[in-house]
């Protein structure tokens, strides 16, 4: 059953389209960014403004991070030291992953 405001609601639209109250808006003829769930555009919205990361990205960081210092080192020690550091980042990065595909 339709919400009983929906033809006033669809009026209200029609009659701002006719006054071009909706010509030149920003971003006017581009995708949405985000067709995310709606439950979770609250959580999504506070976690960008926040500049939060999930923790997937944050480990591709520092994946990445711990290649480009493991390509600088020459002493033996260092590298084995960083190589563990990376194969311990990249394991906890495949254990994240098949987190996400089993409980969302």
């Amino acid at each position: 059953m339709d919400h009983p405001l929906i033809s006033l609601i669809d009026q209200k639209i029609a009659e701002a389209e006719k006054q071009g109250q909706f010509d030149n808006l920003p971003g006017a003829g581009k995708p949405f960014e985000h067709l995310g769930d709606p439950k979770d555009a609250l959580l999504d919205r506070m976690a960008k403004e926040a500049d939060v990361k999930s923790p997937m990205v944050v480990l591709k960081e520092q994946i990445a991070a711990s290649k480009t210092r493991l390509r600088g080192l020459t002493d033996q020690e260092a590298r084995k030291a960083e190589m563990k550091t990376l194969a311990d980042l990249q394991t906890r990065l495949a254990l994240e992953i098949e987190a996400v595909k089993r409980f969302g």
